[in-house]
């Protein structure tokens, strides 16, 4: 792999927007609206591509954040919150880490700040990579769709 970040375009809005993923994983279906388009070009999102391909994205700030998240105030500003989403074609096949590894540092090029995310309880893969990357658990959360953890990386 060879990852690179470039500013999201409206054109992989389009594209991220109908990625469609297999259950479980059809809870990170997007809808397509106007709205949807405004969050994903409103800047706190950035493409990863691989050899001009989009692989994948990530979002940091509120945008990373599970709304019902933010009133039980588990969303301090004293961390960087990140989101990542991957093309359904290229997850399951061993590349979470890599891609993870690379966004991670990407961010923190940026920021001196810990890293927290926010991950569905369901997605068992993620949550064995994000261990693996050093992120621990925090806190957890329900909605009426799914229950959350939040996660934290205090150091790599």
């Amino acid at each position: 792999m060879h990852l690179q970040v470039t500013s999201l375009t409206f054109d992989q809005a389009t594209t991220i927007l109908h990625w469609i993923y297999p259950s479980p994983y059809d809870f990170y279906n997007m809808e397509v609206s106007d709205e949807a388009y405004a969050e994903l070009l409103d800047g706190s999102y950035q493409a990863v591509v691989d050899q001009a391909q989009l692989v994948g994205f990530f979002c940091t700030g509120r945008s990373a954040q599970v709304p019902a998240g933010l009133p039980l105030g588990l969303y301090a500003d004293d961390c960087l919150d990140l989101g990542l989403g991957r093309h359904p074609d290229v997850t399951g096949q061993g590349t979470g880490f890599a891609f993870c590894s690379f966004v991670l540092e990407t961010v923190k090029a940026e920021s001196s700040l810990p890293i927290r995310l926010t991950v569905a309880t369901f997605n068992e893969r993620a949550i064995h990579l994000y261990e693996q990357l050093g992120f621990r658990q925090q806190s957890t959360f329900s909605t009426a769709h799914a229950t959350f953890i939040v996660m934290t990386q205090f150091h790599a």
